[in-house]
C-alpha cells in the first residue's frame, strides 16, 4: 500500500512531490504565507504554482523494514516477500586463517566452520608430540602442521566462492 501521488510539504518548508512508488528529484520552495500584493505589477508576487495545494507531510509507508543489527525477523510490507529480513554474509579471510593454523593446527580450520575436521586435525598433531620419541612423530607432525596451513588457506577461499565472494 502506498500514498497517493501528490506535493507533500516537508518540515523545512519545502514540497517534494511522491508519484506513488518514489519521491521526485526536484523539491519547489513553499508559498509565502503573505506577500504584499499591491507592491507588485499584475498582483501576484510568483506565477501560478503547477502543483495542488499544500497538504500535510506525511511520508509514504516504507516498503519493507531494515534489518535489524542482531538479525532478528523483520516483516516485509509487500505480499510475496519473506517474512524475514535477509542478512548479509561476511567473508572468510583467508590470510587469518592461515596464520591461526601456523600456531595451532586446526585452528584455522575450526574458524572457517569446518569445526570436526579442525579438531582432528589438532588430535593428531597432538598425539604426534609423545611419538617424537620413537621418531614417527616428527613426519606426522610435520604432515599435520603443514595440511592444516594448506587446508585453512584453500577452505577460506572455497567458502567464499560458495557464498558468492571472490577473494
Amino acid at each position: 500500500m502506498s500514498a497517493p501521488a501528490g506535493w507533500y510539504s516537508l518540515p523545512d518548508g519545502t514540497q517534494r512531490y511522491w508519484d506513488g512508488a518514489q519521491w521526485a528529484a526536484p523539491s519547489a520552495p513553499a508559498a509565502p504565507s503573505a506577500w504584499p500584493q499591491d507592491q507588485v505589477a499584475g498582483g501576484s508576487a510568483y506565477p501560478q504554482q503547477p502543483y495542488a495545494a499544500p497538504q500535510p507531510y506525511s511520508a509514504p509507508p516504507q516498503p519493507y523494514a531494515a534489518p535489524s543489527v542482531y538479525g532478528s525477523p523483520q516483516p516485509y510490507g509487500q505480499p510475496g516477500q519473506p517474512s524475514y529480513a535477509v542478512g548479509q554474509v561476511a567473508p572468510k579471510n583467508p590470510g587469518l586463517s592461515l596464520l591461526a593454523s601456523f600456531f595451532i593446527p586446526g585452528l584455522g580450520t575450526m574458524i572457517n566452520g569446518e569445526v570436526g575436521k579442525g579438531v582432528a586435525m589438532l588430535v593428531i598433531y597432538l598425539v604426534s608430540w609423545p611419538l617424537i620419541l620413537i621418531l614417527i612423530g616428527i613426519p606426522m607432525m610435520l604432515v599435520v602442521w603443514i595440511w592444516g596451513m594448506v587446508d585453512a588457506y584453500t577452505g577460506a577461499q572455497n567458502w567464499n566462492r560458495r557464498h558468492g565472494i571472490w577473494s
